[in-house]
């Protein structure tokens, strides 16, 4: 890319895992890069904004949409956790953005959705971007709410959103489900450049992986998007299957697309 796509472009959860290993690669898309967390955000560069955000504070999160072309939604609990906190950050916290891009001009949006929301389908499926939703925990859940409100604020106003339920978005995969959840860096950053460069986007699903011989998901309804993963992360199989114990047939790592997130207990304030 030559000319960035935007002015401005709003990272949230940049303090997080994926925020930290995107921050810098993101910096060609847009003039001005907002950061915002609820975490500590330190050294910021010349071409970066620090916005320190609560997301169930909805004059807070009005505050950090205004003024932006574009939102890369990383924020919220990205694991299983009590509800309370997922109530707050994933729930009211994403009701937030949703009202503060729609009184902004509705910035584009890509929700880090998640492949937890679909967790108790076997790894013998194969699914489409229609498949019946079967979320493996309250994190799951949270992010079934997410898809539902995104949904709801593109048919009655318009919102356009990419749905993408990201599969396991680490440096290189780790264990043998990975194999087939695996979402490289590279590809992520691909997928964003295409989510916001495309002239039409709707509010289409997007299988969050790279492109994985063992893959379990299906994205052939997205050739007009532009993108085309790369990576695959059979190129790991050999030091995966040299390095990491097999799990037996009838875990839920080796059984369940979710993997052990379909054996969390539901945690009670207390269990905390």
């Amino acid at each position: 890319m030559n000319q960035p796509l935007m002015n401005r472009l709003l990272l949230t959860g940049a303090a997080g895992g994926l925020g930290r290993a995107l921050r810098a690669r993101l910096a060609p898309l847009a003039r001005t890069i907002r950061l915002a967390d609820i975490a500590p955000i330190a050294d910021p560069a010349p071409h970066e904004e620090i916005v320190t955000c609560d997301l169930a504070d909805a004059g807070a999160v009005d505050r950090m949409v205004q003024g932006c072309d574009g939102i890369v939604h990383f924020g919220g609990v990205s694991v299983e956790m009590p509800f309370p906190p997922i109530l707050q950050a994933n729930i009211l916290g994403l009701y937030n953005l949703y009202e503060a891009a729609r009184r902004h001009g509705q910035p584009r949006i890509l929700f880090a959705s998640s492949n937890h929301t679909v967790g108790f389908w076997k790894q013998t499926d194969r699914l489409g971007p229609d498949t019946t939703l079967r979320p493996d925990s309250l994190y799951g859940v949270s992010k079934v709410f997410g898809e539902a409100l995104a949904r709801m604020y593109f048919e009655k106003f318009g919102q356009e959103t990419a749905l993408v339920r990201v599969g396991s978005a680490t440096p290189a995969p780790e264990d043998h489900r990975m194999l087939a959840s695996w979402l490289s860096h590279d590809d992520l950053l691909s997928l964003i450049e295409a989510v916001f460069r495309v002239e039409r986007l709707g509010c289409p699903v997007i299988w969050g992986a790279s492109a994985n011989t063992q893959g379990w998901w299906d994205n052939s309804h997205l050739d007009w998007l532009g993108w085309t993963p790369r990576d695959n992360a059979e190129t790991f199989r050999a030091k995966i299957e040299a390095t990491v114990p097999r799990p037996a047939p009838d875990e839920a790592v080796a059984l369940y697309q979710g993997g052990i997130f379909t054996e969390y207990p539901i945690y009670q304030e207390k269990d905390a």
